[in-house]
């Protein structure tokens, strides 16, 4: 049978099987199904280990990132399924980082919720790997696929909270609108392959070239479609503060920032590589979906009394600030765009994980009027929100405001003027949200002066993101100089795909 089986694998055509590249989504599995088979045999082990044990498994995810950063074979591996460029191994570990500050937030909500259950961790490690591996696909299948592991691991997030009916609820219309737009994106995926023959973002480009580009506006239609769900823009943000506000406060952290920054690492290797022969089509598109989002999500935001779905609306304002860098539909503005993505995923993080302290016991207090005074019961989490809330304003010396530059930099000179016009002024009419709890926290009384419960864990992980916040925006070189690389990679198209 052995013999067999053998004889048809040297029979049958198959690609060369180099995991390297993808030893990060390797490692997450493997630790994932290990917690579960851990929690199966040893149903009482303690919640802190299991937290450690995701941990160790990100940082192995995270070393085998840096050692694919010098990797020197082909550009793409698994029959050109997956990319083994700069631009992958920067959001790899981006999403890695993203993935650990979750974790620890993680922690402390659940033994403070009293909701420990060790498939929380499973399900956080599954839809890492799927976010990574969205990153580096170089195909349009394995886009999807990707699409589908850190979805369906997110709707079970979002419905963790088994106590509470806005957490089912919030589950269903997630999953409802997820399923929505996966049509919208598989329909896609069939009319590129009309147009090409081909799922392959490198063999698209090329026949894109070439002509077929009826086919190819229409799959570059349903694929952004697909993709603005995910990423929250307007009109396809229905979800969002549902969503947000329903789900336990870590995995709304979570969600905010790592769903965001893969599915745009997608979205701009998909646009960039595989239909950058049709930009002069989709620009203008991207730019009225950005132009919309910013306005409309900063608008929606002043109307909020609910700290989380206030922060949900932020996220949308901001990802229509991450379109403006996208329709330059150049390297300058992908740049600005990667730059924009690391510096939200901070800010986001931050301020959810202020959240979470001030929440206490679950979600008890998510009101704004839970913040009033917080600079007098707690004046390092008032300045830690108040750095990450500057930074979603655009205020110096925060990275926000120099990922603003970087966007309306690009956009201009990209002959976006316009858009980018209507981006100050969203800006302006979304400070006022931002210095409203500024205001709160350090010019109002506190209804109730008990003092925030301090936690170690998160206060370690809010100091290491308001570092970076500040260290961004003072020295964004720093991060430049790593995005370069990655977007010079992401443009050389690999050669010898079909």
């Amino acid at each position: 049978m052995t013999g067999t089986i053998a004889g048809l694998g040297a029979f049958l055509p198959h690609p060369p099987l180099t995991f390297g590249p993808v030893a990060p989504e390797l490692i997450l599995v493997g630790v994932a199904l290990s917690i579960l088979l851990l929690e199966a045999f040893i149903p009482r082990f303690p919640a802190g280990a299991v937290a450690g044990i995701a941990l160790v498994g990100l940082a192995g995810a995270a070393g085998a990132a840096v050692w694919g950063w010098s990797w020197s074979g082909p550009p793409v591996v698994l029959g050109g399924m997956v990319s083994t460029d700069h631009y992958a191994e920067f959001f790899r570990l981006v999403l890695i980082a993203i993935a650990a500050v979750a974790v620890l937030l993680s922690h402390v909500y659940l033994q403070r919720s009293g909701e420990y259950r060790a498939e929380y961790f499973v399900l956080l490690l599954l839809a890492t790997a799927g976010m990574t591996l969205l990153a580096a696909s170089a195909d349009l299948l394995l886009v999807f696929i990707s699409l589908e592991l850190l979805s369906l691991s997110l709707y079970l997030l979002t419905g963790f909270s088994v106590r509470r009916v806005a957490s089912s609820e919030a589950s269903m219309k997630y999953f409802l609108l997820g399923a929505f737009s996966s049509a919208f994106f598989l329909y896609g995926v069939a009319f590129a392959y009309g147009a090409s023959g081909t799922t392959s973002l490198a063999g698209i480009a090329v026949r894109v070239s070439q002509g077929h580009t009826t086919l190819a506006l229409i799959a570059t239609g349903l694929l952004l479609v697909g993709f603005s769900f995910k990423i929250a823009v307007v009109p396809f943000h229905m979800w969002t503060p549902d969503a947000y506000q329903g789900a336990p406060t870590s995995v709304t952290a979570f969600m905010a920032a790592g769903t965001k920054v893969a599915a745009f690492a997608a979205l701009l290797r998909v646009l960039t590589v595989g239909f950058s022969g049709v930009s002069v089509d989709w620009r203008p598109v991207v730019a009225v979906l950005a132009g919309v989002t910013m306005v409309v999500g900063s608008l929606l935001a002043i109307a909020q009394s609910d700290v989380k779905r206030m922060l949900a609306y932020s996220s949308i304002a901001n990802a229509g600030f991450i379109l403006v860098g996208v329709s330059a539909g150049t390297p300058a503005g992908t740049q600005a765009a990667m730059f924009y993505l690391a510096t939200y995923a901070a800010l986001i993080l931050g301020a959810f994980g202020v959240v979470v302290l001030v929440s206490e016991r679950g979600e008890r207090h998510t009101s704004l009027a839970s913040y009033r005074g917080l600079s007098r019961r707690s004046p390092w989490l008032a300045a830690a929100l108040a750095l990450f809330l500057l930074s979603a304003a655009g205020i110096p010396p925060a990275a926000g405001f120099m990922a603003k530059v970087l966007v309306f930099e690009a956009a201009i000179k990209a002959g976006e003027w316009p858009l980018v016009l209507v981006a100050v002024l969203a800006s302006v009419v979304a400070a006022f949200f931002y210095l409203r709890v500024i205001a709160l926290m350090y010019m109002r009384e506190a209804d109730d002066p008990t003092r925030v419960a301090p936690s170690p864990v998160a206060g370690f992980a809010l100091a290491v993101l308001a570092a970076l916040t500040l260290l961004f925006g003072i020295l964004p070189g720093v991060l430049l100089s790593a995005l370069h690389g990655g977007t010079s990679a992401l443009l050389a198209l690999p050669k010898g795909v079909p």
